[in-house]
């Protein structure tokens, strides 16, 4: 069979069932069967914070939202990395709700974050913030992370800039 006639789902998925086979999780046969009986966004190896596998079959529709950052205060401030991560997926929020999304359709968040001016990156005031959309009351599901400490961003003032892609099946 060629490449372009195979199914390529059970591919995609392989890793992360192989994983929960180990697990005890259901027979893999059954598994592989019943995603390729009904094609949906496949969440696996789910940590603290975010799942370490998300499978996105053909046909999901996709949304990609350019990297962001906090806005200034009234005051000018701008607030800690809890603060700003708060006003970016908020805003996040309102954008996905707007074009008919939501945070639970996010597969795979980016952030890029800075150091305080002591050098240290204020790694756990950033995952307070986020908690409070993912893997929470609002929001059960995860995405996909990664998180990397940069020298600079584009605007003075962000402690963080995060950029978010989306994916959902059609209805």
């Amino acid at each position: 069979m060629s490449m372009s006639t195979r199914k390529r789902t059970p591919l995609l998925l392989l890793p992360g069932l192989l994983a929960l086979a180990g697990c005890g999780a259901e027979d893999l046969s059954t598994t592989v069967a019943a995603q390729e009986s009904a094609p949906a966004i496949v969440r696996l190896q789910e940590g603290t914070n975010f799942n370490n596998v998300i499978a996105i079959p053909p046909g999901a529709e996709t949304l990609y939202l350019s990297g962001a950052g906090a806005d200034p205060k009234p005051d000018g401030s701008w607030g800690s990395m809890e603060e700003q991560a708060i006003q970016i997926f908020a805003t996040y929020k309102t954008t996905l709700e707007e074009l008919g999304w939501s945070l639970e359709d996010i597969v795979q968040v980016r952030v890029f974050a800075l150091a305080n001016p002591d050098g240290k990156l204020d790694f756990e005031g950033f995952n307070r913030g986020y908690r409070q959309f993912f893997g929470s009351d609002i929001n059960p599901l995860k995405p996909v992370r990664s998180f990397v400490q940069v020298a600079g961003l584009v605007r003075p003032g962000w402690l963080v800039e995060v950029e978010i892609r989306a994916a959902r099946m059609p209805q």
